[in-house]
């Protein structure tokens, strides 16, 4: 198989690649292949990380819509509540409130499929002493790096991580998986959990177990989940979808996100043993303290 010079070259630039080649690479990568700096591929598998005893993260969102905070409810735009104009200011609370982390999404880069709020992200990432991991829009090489130089610690990969597998684990080698977090947005069609994508506007008509299966055992480390049909609605997260999520793929950490509504459904997932929760709208509305919820986590047994 032809390779292109230098690991940051995308196989977004082959768009006559035929269907039989993107099968052979598919399988290259699945196989823990990866490109070197002359564009030839070695074995090199990577180690799945533990997350034994390692405590559940919080991460408090921001969702940035014309450079400000807010909170959608259910995916919907026309619902967008603003509550926050100043995003570093927020970040600011967050951090004096003890949060280590802070979960960051560019609404208007989603829907438009291209990032529109960078300059904006990589100030507070100048600025904050959180470590931000950021999604919406992310499309290309040049934008991951970008976000990483500006020091944004991980990237969140939605809607091309369904629509464009293969480009999305040549970035997981190339730039390395713990630089990721594949994020899928469902909603449940028929009791089968379907993806969205661009911002939540779209069906994929993909479900969620399938696509979890075409990237375990690549080395993937991190995957966000999100239930739209909790999200923004204070009813408590989808604890059962996120169980099955981990029967799933038990070597992946599994971030929850939608639904939280306090301290006792934070408590209940950190249980079920998984590796962070988004908080937004709980926070931003007064129901859940991040300080103490900060608290309780990392002494909770």
């Amino acid at each position: 198989i032809p390779a292109k010079a230098g690991i940051h070259a995308s196989l977004s630039e082959r768009p006559d690649l035929a269907a039989s080649r993107q099968t052979a690479l598919e399988a290259l990568l699945d196989s823990g292949f990866r490109r070197n700096d002359n564009g030839k591929f070695n074995s090199q598998k990577t180690k799945y990380p533990s997350s034994e005893n390692n405590p559940m993260i919080i991460y408090p969102a921001i969702d940035l819509k014309d450079g400000q905070c807010v909170r959608l409810t259910q995916g919907d735009f026309a619902t967008a509540t603003i509550y926050e104009s100043d995003p570093l200011k927020q970040a600011e609370t967050f951090a004096a409130a003890g949060a280590s982390w802070l979960h960051m999404v560019d609404l208007d880069g989603a829907r438009a499929g291209e990032m529109q709020q960078f300059d904006l992200i990589a100030k507070i990432a100048a600025a904050s002493p959180l470590k931000i991991q950021v999604g919406g829009g992310i499309r290309s090489d040049k934008t991951i790096e970008r976000l990483l130089k500006a020091g944004v610690a991980r990237v969140v990969i939605g809607s091309l991580a369904v629509k464009n597998r293969i480009l999305v684990k040549e970035w997981l080698r190339a730039f390395g998986a713990r630089h990721f977090v594949l994020a899928f947005d469902i909603r449940f069609q028929d009791g089968q959990p379907e993806i969205l994508t661009q911002g939540w506007q779209h069906g994929s008509h993909q479900v969620l177990w399938d696509v979890l299966d075409a990237y375990d055992g690549i080395g993937l480390s991190d995957i966000l989940c999100t239930d739209v049909g909790r999200d923004g609605m204070l009813a408590g997260a989808n604890n059962e979808l996120y169980q099955a999520i981990q029967g799933r793929v038990p070597n992946i950490n599994v971030i929850a996100s939608g639904g939280v509504s306090g301290l006792a459904d934070v408590l209940a997932l950190k249980k079920l043993g998984l590796q962070g929760v988004v908080i937004g709208k709980a926070i931003y509305e007064g129901r859940l303290d991040l300080a103490e919820a900060l608290k309780q986590v990392a002494h909770a047994g």
